[in-house]
């Protein structure tokens, strides 16, 4: 077994007894994930989710990887909470205008839940899986969240609102390496999922059509009007969960010049913008968590990750505030800075240390 820690684990060592559940999808980052911890003398079992009848087919990946691998897969049923933890509220955030990211939510209400309580039933101490992140541990003993190697493949924000009970007990093999790596490893190994293509879509919507399968649900977006970059209204749209922020293709409008969303309002209407436009210079930044369950309000802002964050958000381009109710931050950009669709990317970092901070910031400005 190796001597070095295990990249992203927060662990120095470990014991040939250790054992680690770990989440498959018959991928070949999960695939991998098992190899490595196989390697490091792990007892290693697997256990893949089945969300929806949607996932019948990662069902089956995922029995087919661990027998080649000579692992244990279990099934665990989640199909009830998915629906009510995820499926609902994407649905229901579509018909207001917003445009939802169903794995930040799924993976803290059920995935890694689902993976943790099996673990406890199990007498599993250690759970891991695919994702390319890093857990580290700082001086105070918290458990956090930080970048991966590969920029490229970062999937950070995807669990960065995970709390100790998981982070302390989640390891993170594929933290340290590159996509292409993951990939070497898998045909070095000899694993039938090595050149699998990745799975790009909304896991439960085969086909991708999210519009299509919120109406077959019975449900409608807000109703509104196209609003012109002038200001002149242009006719009724096909209702809110038909658009997103960003979106250029598919609108129906025809202006003699390209245009996108650029503001879903609240309302319903829709506000329309010329290239050059999507440009914004204030971002609020609700529903914040951090990993120890500090709020916005004193005893946060004695964090070292808020002094950090105060202090040298104006060396990056922005000034942060609270706002009265301390729910929520809210970032005044100015110039030379200017970021476009402002979104769950940057109100990761307020949960991640300000290391980690200061290396998401970095990458922005380079």
């Amino acid at each position: 077994m190796s001597e070095t820690m295990l990249p992203g684990s927060g662990f120095d060592t470990y014991e040939e007894q250790d054992k680690v559940l770990v989440g498959m999808s018959g991928g070949v980052d999960s695939s991998v994930t098992v190899r490595i911890l196989q390697q490091q003398g792990f007892g290693v079992t697997g256990a893949v989710i089945r969300f929806s009848p949607a996932h019948d087919g990662a069902v089956e990946a995922a029995q087919r990887a661990a027998r080649q691998l000579g692992i244990e897969c279990i099934v665990l049923d989640a199909q009830e909470l998915f629906e009510q933890e995820v499926v609902a509220p994407f649905c229901a955030d579509y018909c207001a205008g917003r445009t939802p990211n169903p794995c930040v939510r799924c993976n803290p209400a059920v995935k890694f839940t689902a993976l943790l309580a099996a673990a406890d039933r199990l007498g599993i101490q250690y759970i891991a899986t695919g994702h390319y992140a890093r857990v580290e541990v700082d001086r105070d003993g918290v458990s956090r969240i930080h970048l991966p190697q590969s920029a490229a493949r970062d999937q950070s924000y995807m669990l960065s609102r995970l709390d100790q009970d998981v982070l302390s007990r989640l390891i993170l093999p594929l933290g340290e390496f590159e996509k292409d790596d993951v990939r070497e490893m898998a045909r070095d190994f000899g694993l039938d999922c090595a050149d699998t293509p990745d799975s790009m879509e909304i896991c439960f919507i085969p086909g991708g059509d999210y519009a299509a399968y919120i109406e077959a649900r019975g449900l409608t977006g807000k109703a509104g009007r196209f609003i012109s970059p002038d200001g002149a209204g242009l006719g009724p749209h096909k209702g809110v969960l038909h658009y997103t922020v960003g979106q250029r293709k598919g609108l129906g409008i025809a202006l003699g010049e390209p245009v996108f969303i650029r503001q879903i309002r609240e309302n319903g209407d829709i506000l329309l913008g010329r290239s050059g436009e999507e440009f914004f210079t204030t971002v609020r930044v609700a529903d914040i968590v951090t990993p120890d369950h500090q709020t916005l309000n004193s005893a946060f802002a004695d964090t070292d990750a808020a002094k950090w964050l105060f202090e040298h958000a104006p060396d990056y381009g922005f000034i942060l505030r609270y706002p009265e109710d301390k729910q929520a931050i809210t970032g005044i950009i100015y110039e030379p800075w200017h970021y476009r669709y402002v979104g769950v990317e940057n109100a990761k970092t307020i949960t991640e240390s300000g290391k980690c901070l200061e290396e998401y910031l970095d990458g922005l400005s380079a």
